[in-house]
């Protein structure tokens, strides 16, 4: 009993001092929140995770840390919402804790872009000149941002905003929160509507293949759904395992979709199978 009562003591002391020390313990060696996701060209994923305060690489079959934040408020991805790819296959992460949209360095560690003037940065897309568009869900803006960084510029104001994309084209397209949940934003700004009806309960993020066929996750319905263009939307999966998708990106002809809930991200090959990739039991 008194070995035990020991060997219990030390692990609440050690846990204790990696938490001082600003690391996360043995066992949070694991998914808690996930929320997005970006596939490099190798395959590998890179999940970001808003409970870990940092972002996470998958490749292998194996899990392991690519950057580790701190729990402490306003520091770099203590709330990290959202990734992309720039027009250099770097890394781009937003955080909702700075403020900020930072780009990782060929030594793996974040550099801020725009000084702190993004609010609430929910999804990350990059046009072909590798300028950065960036949706805030606070200020309810689409910003862009030079593609070396500096102050960002409003693009369109869209109430509600959640995720966006862009497709071969160089079109934007976003999804919200309120009425017309699917809509494009012309070069000049100009909000243009896609779908007047609201057929998702809670839609998060948009991906879109290369006939322009709409993919968005939704959190409330546990539901992928497709949306043709021109056409009426459609389930593509729903429900177990799926429980609380948020993020969703494509690579390969997959779609890959990261759930919070669930604590795992899921692969969607081309004919509609839904298979775990990491995380989750």
């Amino acid at each position: 009993m008194n070995a035990y009562k020991g060997r219990l003591f030390g692990l609440v002391c050690g846990t204790l001092l990696a938490l001082a020390a600003g690391r996360h313990p043995a066992w949070t060696q694991e998914l808690q929140y996930p929320v997005a996701t970006a596939v490099a060209e190798d395959g590998t994923l890179f999940i970001a995770d808003r409970e870990f305060h940092g972002i996470w690489k998958f490749a292998d079959g194996k899990l392991e840390k690519y950057f580790e934040g701190s729990p402490k408020f306003r520091t770099p991805l203590n709330a990290v919402r959202c990734l992309a790819w720039d027009h250099q296959g770097k890394l781009l992460a937003g955080d909702s804790a700075t403020r900020e949209v930072y780009r990782f360095d060929d030594a793996g560690q974040p550099v801020p872009l725009t000084k702190g003037q993004i609010g609430t940065p929910t999804a990350i897309a990059v046009r072909k000149s590798g300028e950065i568009l960036v949706a805030d869900q606070e200020l309810m803006y689409v910003w862009r941002v030079p593609a070396e960084g500096g102050d960002p510029v409003k693009l369109a104001e869209v109430a509600g905003i959640v995720g966006l994309c862009l497709d071969q084209d160089d079109q934007l397209w976003v999804t919200t929160r309120l009425k017309h949940p699917l809509r494009r934003v012309t070069p000049d700004g100009k909000v243009e509507e896609v779908l007047a009806e609201r057929p998702f309960p809670y839609p998060q993020h948009i991906v879109l293949d290369e006939h322009k066929t709409a993919y968005i996750a939704d959190n409330y319905a546990q539901t992928i759904w497709k949306v043709p263009a021109g056409g009426a939307p459609e389930t593509l999966v729903a429900g177990a395992p799926l429980v609380g998708p948020v993020g969703i990106t494509r690579a390969g002809g997959n779609l890959y979709v990261t759930d919070p809930k669930a604590r795992a991200v899921f692969q969607i090959d081309a004919g509609g199978q839904l298979t775990r990739l990491v995380g989750g039991k």
